[in-house]
């Protein structure tokens, strides 16, 4: 399953690589897709000339990307209103995809639970299990879950009407709703799903305008008995700076959190992945990938697919030597990967909700202050960049840095648990 942004984003990048740059943007820029079936895309262009452009010359181009791309023969029509979409071919905006379903997820001690509270959600089971609440660390089968919730409501109900966003594309969704004056058309988009469902919940979590609209949205959809599900990086009541209403209806339902996987469970993933990559690895390399990638099955995954690459390009046999040398970067002792400062002041922004240009500034009220100062903080723990290094980021001396992280460290155990949130947004972006 892909949201629409995620569709259009590819089909923009191969429009400019077919198209040229400079007509992607001269033409395109403005559009966006209203809606997505399994026979028809119908993309929205306000503007006449560009849209009419689009219909006759460019239309084919795009039936060429979904077909390339997403292996699906689609008709495309291009509308000036959304009133103008004719959406006879279903009612759901994205595509599902194949590779996440129940039969593709690996169940164990770690996940059994959530497992089985998403089967009984995708075959109807409401009463008491609405909102479910899904948890656990990056990687680890939340969003596979999601979709197959999805794609065995659409397997059964194929009209019910399912829609899917991320926490903080619902954030970006309603601020250009705002900016062009389509409130009503964005509250019809998700308050008349069947199914809602939210993939990383928290980073709604700061954002009062975000937190309202989804407020009365959630409301709409629990009193029309309508399913929600949603994910996160961690269950309701850790998520900090989220409203305590949204809190208590996010545990009105069933929460149920994933672990990372046990030795067992590392080994049926391994060989399962490998089995649907046409892929035989010897019970040692199996072992010994078990034993050394431990916590992600996302990076569970990843290694399987870079010891066939590995053999792929260099030719060599698949033994316990050259996978060790193949996937050494990727032991669970490795912790080299670090942040970048621009990720930290991009996560310290969207959790206190305030621009980069500000944090980056010189405008001293306590929110912005305690914002940078936080980032400061963090860049000098999470990172190895020394003070001047530090300072440079934010047109700063040593000094001014090695006073914020003093006023941060005098200060932690009041915001140990402001801190421990962005940390865990960085590190899920890793």
């Amino acid at each position: 399953m892909y949201s629409t942004s995620y569709i259009w984003g590819r089909v923009l990048s191969y429009l400019e690589k077919h198209i040229t740059l400079t007509i992607v943007s001269s033409f395109f820029d403005d559009a966006e897709i209203l809606e997505i079936t399994d026979t028809k895309l119908v993309l929205y262009s306000p503007v006449d000339i560009r849209r009419d452009m689009i219909a006759r010359s460019f239309s084919s181009y795009i039936v060429d990307a979904m077909k390339e791309l997403f292996g699906r023969e689609v008709e495309v029509q291009v509308v000036g209103t959304k009133e103008e979409a004719d959406l006879s071919g279903g009612a759901n905006s994205f595509l599902f995809n194949d590779n996440y379903t129940f039969d593709r997820f690996v169940v164990g001690p770690s996940n059994r639970f959530a497992h089985a509270a998403a089967i009984a959600v995708a075959n109807g089971v409401q009463q008491g299990y609405n909102p479910l609440f899904l948890y656990g660390q990056s990687g680890l089968g939340k969003t596979h879950l999601l979709y197959a919730i999805a794609g065995e409501i659409h397997r059964q109900r194929p009209e019910a009407k399912i829609v899917y966003i991320k926490g903080d594309q619902f954030t970006n969704e309603l601020i250009s709703a705002l900016q062009k004056g389509k409130n009503v058309e964005f509250r019809d988009k998700y308050r008349n799903a069947d199914l809602f469902l939210v993939d990383d919940i928290q980073f709604i979590a700061g954002k009062e305008s975000t937190q309202e609209e989804f407020f009365h949205t959630f409301n709409s959809l629990y009193e029309a008995n309508k399913q929600i599900v949603l994910t996160s990086d961690r269950p309701p009541h850790e998520i900090n700076k989220l409203e305590d209403r949204l809190k208590t209806r996010f545990e009105w339902g069933l929460q149920a959190d994933i672990q990372p996987p046990d030795y067992e469970t590392r080994m049926a993933i391994i060989k399962n992945k490998a089995f649907s990559l046409g892929l035989q690895l010897p019970d040692d390399v199996c072992s010994y990938i078990a034993e050394n990638i431990t916590t992600n099955v996302r990076q569970i995954e990843g290694t399987v697919k870079k010891i066939m690459a590995y053999r792929d390009l260099t030719g060599s046999e698949i033994d316990l030597s050259s996978v060790s040398r193949a996937i050494k970067d990727m032991y669970k002792g490795k912790t080299s990967a670090l942040p970048t400062p621009s990720l930290i002041i991009s996560e310290v922004c969207s959790f206190y909700g305030i621009e980069e240009n500000v944090l980056r500034g010189t405008l001293k009220d306590k929110k912005t202050t305690d914002a940078r100062q936080i980032a400061m903080y963090l860049i000098r723990k999470m990172t190895n960049l020394s003070f001047p290094d530090i300072g440079k980021e934010f047109g700063k001396d040593h000094t001014t840095i090695m006073h914020a992280c003093k006023r941060v460290e005098a200060k932690l155990a009041a915001m140990s648990k402001t801190l421990a949130d962005i940390q865990a947004n960085i590190n899920s972006k890793l």
